[in-house]
């Protein structure tokens, strides 16, 4: 029975009218009937209104071109407030807006004279950084996915590209440092904390998929390698490490997205909150001393302030930043090793591809072997007490032998009559059979030798597969192998799944990345070809790796990514879990960075705010209200602890 049409087909041929001189589909007349429509609805339906607009006698407005911008807001706040209309959603959004973040907030002109320490220059190093990257990354977009390999100014583009993230990525993580042995959490500024690790987070897969859309060697191999975690985790083939346009399309519009809106919203839960503390100097002892030192924390901040132009900073930071990143695209570039394709491995190393094209007719690769999402067999499936890959299925089937070789032979068929019958004849034959021709041809393709290009191996009882193989090396040589496993898929050809994996099945390809240092010894996907940086930020997730007992496992990636799960949550859970808050009392890291304020406090209290110190410093003379010097402590930034408590 013929399964439910649940939608209108609209792909068959269309109707059209003719007018004149021109032609109109129906389908575009009725869109623009139903337009016409909905905007005549627009003009004659009354609009609901529960509340009509009513001024009291004298109130700015059109009648009153005379009043203030500020005497009409006054006496609209009034009028909304008398009149029910301060329920409004709009109204209570607009006082809740104004409660948390009031304009001195948001845009301040002061800051706590604690915070005199560049620790506290990287978050906006950060955010000038980001603006770099967005910035590029538009330029990028300009000329598309891939016009920076070949065109110079692109190649620049993507140096700035490179540096502003590596530099947006340092100055984050030197960020969380800094805050971190701050305890920066404490008074009630955990959820600025748990945004500013979930930005990190988001910032680490926005950059990973950076690697993974630059389509050259080094994202061949990230991606090659990193599937088999995802894999792991059952959700390959939702996102794959190896379809280059899917990680592009997150790289530059959903990640981006997301990450804007979570640095915006731990910077705008800074400014409501405002800046932590300093921790005291001497460990509070007793209960009732950490609780006044809590409430202390949690307080609006009462002591002595200085002078802060927040867009000074950030335009200052922002050069400074601008001006390094330049200086790092100018100077040292960006790699761009070129991919691997099945045409340079099949002219470079024809031997390792002619074994290969002959594991994968038998059955034995790693892609024929490797079980869900490709297919049901087992031999890189992992499991922790479940399976997730097992309970995911085949959600992206390849039949190793059909997709790498017999499908592209039948193209070649039609123009080969020698290949036309070798096929014949392998496909007429018991799959029992086929498995053995190509097991004889694995056992002696090891004493391959070429003959002007040709494949000749001793004889054995391999039937039609050194034909069937003399010819695929012929359609890889030509390159005609490579657009055949990416026109399998429609239009845009941007998923490599296929042909990558093609390539891992041989030994060419990880040669290569021996070569180039970047094998699983090296810590994998932290490294970048040449004497680029690479992704140190992974470091997290490549350490359980190396491990001893663990790094020889069937199961190490589902170990990598259970514990780096475990590990992210730990972070986020740093301001609830006593003794892990306590850390950075109890390694005084906190002195460095407020050592001025200390020394301001000799007696350590740590809030000037809160405590005053047993013995005040003497005053050079009485202070009078009226006297020209009363207001001095306040212009120059400075209090007395007495002052400031």
């Amino acid at each position: 029975m013929p399964a439910v049409q649940l939608a209108v087909n609209l792909n068959s041929p269309g109707n059209y009218v003719h007018w004149g001189i021109f032609q109109v589909s129906i389908s575009n007349l009725v869109l623009v009937a139903v337009m016409v429509v909905i905007f005549g609805a627009a003009l004659l339906l009354p609009f609901p209104s529960s509340h009509s607009a009513r001024h009291a006698p004298g109130a700015a407005g059109e009648g009153d071109p005379g009043a203030t911008t500020s005497d009409a807001s006054a006496q609209d706040t009034a009028h909304a407030q008398s009149d029910g209309d301060s329920t409004m959603w709009t109204a209570r959004l607009r006082r809740l807006g104004l409660r948390l973040l009031p304009p001195g907030k948001l845009l301040p002109d002061s800051q706590p004279a604690y915070v005199s320490s560049w620790v506290y220059v990287f978050g906006v190093a950060t955010l000038a950084a980001l603006a770099i990257a967005i910035v590029s990354g538009f330029a990028l977009a300009l000329g598309g996915p891939d016009w920076w390999h070949y065109v110079a100014i692109g190649h620049f583009f993507n140096s700035l590209h490179l540096w502003s993230v590596e530099m947006f990525m340092a100055f984050m993580v030197i960020h969380l440092w800094g805050k971190f042995w701050m305890a920066a959490w404490r008074g009630r500024r955990a959820l600025t904390w748990v945004t500013g690790v979930v930005a990190f987070m988001a910032s680490v897969v926005e950059c990973f998929t950076g690697y993974l859309s630059q389509q050259n060697f080094d994202s061949q191999w990230i991606s090659t390698n990193g599937k088999d975690a995802i894999n792991a985790t059952g959700l390959g083939s939702i996102f794959d490490l190896m379809n280059f346009g899917q990680m592009l399309m997150w790289h530059i519009v959903l990640l981006p997205i997301v990450l804007v809106a979570l640095v915006g919203a731990h910077v705008l839960l800074v400014r409501v909150r405002g800046v932590s503390h300093p921790l005291p100097v001497r460990a509070a002892r007793g209960r009732a001393a950490r609780r006044a030192l809590a409430i202390a924390d949690g307080a609006e901040w009462k002591g002595p302030k200085r002078r802060y132009d927040i867009l000074k900073e950030a335009t200052i930071a922002g050069l400074v930043v601008v001006v390094l990143v330049v200086l790092l695209a100018a100077v040292l570039s960006s790699p761009d090793e070129p991919p691997v394709t099945v045409q340079s491995w099949a002219r470079v190393a024809p031997a390792d591809f002619v074994a290969t094209a002959a594991s994968e007719l038998a059955g034995t690769s790693k892609t024929a072997q490797y079980g869900p999402p490709y297919n049901h067999s087992s031999q890189s499936v992992q499991r922790l007490g479940v399976s997730w890959q097992l309970l995911a299925g085949v959600r992206q089937p390849i039949n190793a032998a059909r997709v790498f070789v017999l499908s592209p032979l039948g193209k070649l068929a039609a123009t080969d009559p020698a290949i036309a019958r070798a096929l014949a004849r392998y496909d007429a034959a018991p799959a029992a059979t086929q498995k053995r021709w190509a097991e004889a041809y694995l056992g002696v393709v090891t004493k391959v030798r070429f003959r002007s290009g040709v494949p000749s191996v001793p004889k054995a009882a391999d039937g039609p597969v050194p034909i069937m193989v003399s010819g695929e090396l012929t359609l890889a040589r030509s390159g005609a192998l490579d657009a055949d496993l990416l026109a399998q898929q429609p239009f845009y050809g941007t998923n490599y799944t296929k042909p990558l994996l093609f390539l891992e099945d041989g030994n060419y390809f990880s040669s290569l990345a021996t070569a180039q240092h970047l094998t699983g010894s090296q810590w994998g996907v932290m490294n970048e070809t040449g004497s680029y940086p690479g992704q140190p930020w992974l470091w997290l997730y490549t350490l359980w790796y190396q491990v001893p007992g663990w790094r020889s496992s069937p199961n190490v990636d589902l170990i990598a990514v259970y514990m780096t799960g475990v590990a992210t949550l730990l972070l986020l859970a740093v301001p609830f879990v006593p003794g892990l808050r306590d850390v950075p009392r109890l390694v005084p890291v906190h002195r460095l960075v407020w050592r001025s304020w200390n020394r301001r406090t000799p007696d350590g209290p740590g809030h000037g705010a809160t405590r005053a110190p047993t013995s005040p410093r003497p005053s050079p003379r009485p202070s009078s209200s009226a006297g020209p010097d009363a207001d001095a402590p306040s212009r120059a930034g400075e209090q007395s602890p007495v002052e400031s408590s």
